[in-house]
């Protein structure tokens, strides 16, 4: 983590998709900063043209762009703790793993972002190695929910492939087999779970994280304000056990509180309660 001066507040920073519907991505992240009480940083992976019904377009990001972007905020202001989301493709995971050698230890965060809520395919299937080569084993914490649980698992070989086709296999043992690969903690999130409880393990503890089911009509940015709130946390000196319970709370309140009025499909979710 960077030392931080006495009258510098915490800061975290964003590496992640816009979303110009406001609901997910990084828009989401600087929400969950600023409930927080963290300064909120960013470094833009793609430009999403997307709505509450779905993602029309995506604009991805150069290798120059994202080390530009991580190095002038990492050099100046400070990072304290990093969240990854959106990254889309094999280039921008090399580019985002170089440019996290600017942050020197700040912990990370990483939500492996797949497919978006409305069903867009959001990470290439052909690079889900590279995020587990390059970038998993850097983080202090991974959030995938059950299905991409199922998909990282699958990179670790025979029994990794085993256990992603298994489709029973319940949260404890996919969180070990992410953990496996090589991240220092992992949840498993439960909003697509039955009931829907996260599960954190991170080699030594193995904790279930109970949370209610509220409805899905507002659930646009749930996985982005889980992670980003976990990350805050960190950056606040958390445990990251302790970080993962905040974001399990904060999250399913975002859901619950989500603003259904927004849109024609999935409304946002609502960490400030202005709904």
């Amino acid at each position: 983590m960077t030392s931080r001066a006495p009258n510098r507040p915490p800061t975290a920073l964003s590496i992640a998709g816009s979303d110009s519907g406001g609901g997910a991505g990084i828009q989401a992240d600087l929400k969950a900063f600023a409930r927080a009480g963290v300064h909120g940083m960013t470094a833009i992976t793609a430009v999403t043209a997307q709505s509450t019904v779905g993602v029309d377009a995506v604009f991805p990001l150069g290798r120059e762009a994202i080390l530009a972007q991580v190095r002038s905020v990492a050099g100046d202001i400070g990072v304290d703790a990093v969240k990854i989301g959106m990254l889309g493709d094999e280039e921008t995971i090399a580019a985002v793993a170089e440019a996290l050698d600017y942050v020197g230890d700040a912990p990370v965060v990483l939500d492996p972002v797949m497919v978006a809520e409305s069903g867009a395919v959001l990470l290439d299937p052909l690079a889900v190695k590279a995020l587990v080569d390059r970038l998993v084993p850097r983080a202090t914490v991974v959030t995938p929910n059950v299905d991409e649980a199922r998909q990282l698992a699958a990179q670790a070989g025979d029994g990794g492939k085993a256990v992603a086709s298994e489709e029973e296999l319940d949260q404890e043992a996919l969180a070990r087999a992410v953990h496996g690969l090589g991240a220092k903690a992992v949840v498993v999130t439960g909003g697509h779970a039955n009931p829907p409880d996260d599960v954190f393990f991170d080699g030594t503890r193995l904790v279930g994280l109970p949370g209610e089911r509220y409805p899905d009509g507002a659930a646009h940015g749930s996985g982005c304000t889980h992670s980003s709130t976990l990350a805050a946390h960190l950056a606040l000196g958390d445990d990251p056990l302790d970080a993962a319970r905040e974001a399990r709370r904060v999250a399913g309140e975002a859901v619950r509180n989500g603003l259904r009025g927004l849109g024609a499909g999935a409304g946002p979710v609502d960490v400030f309660g202005i709904g």
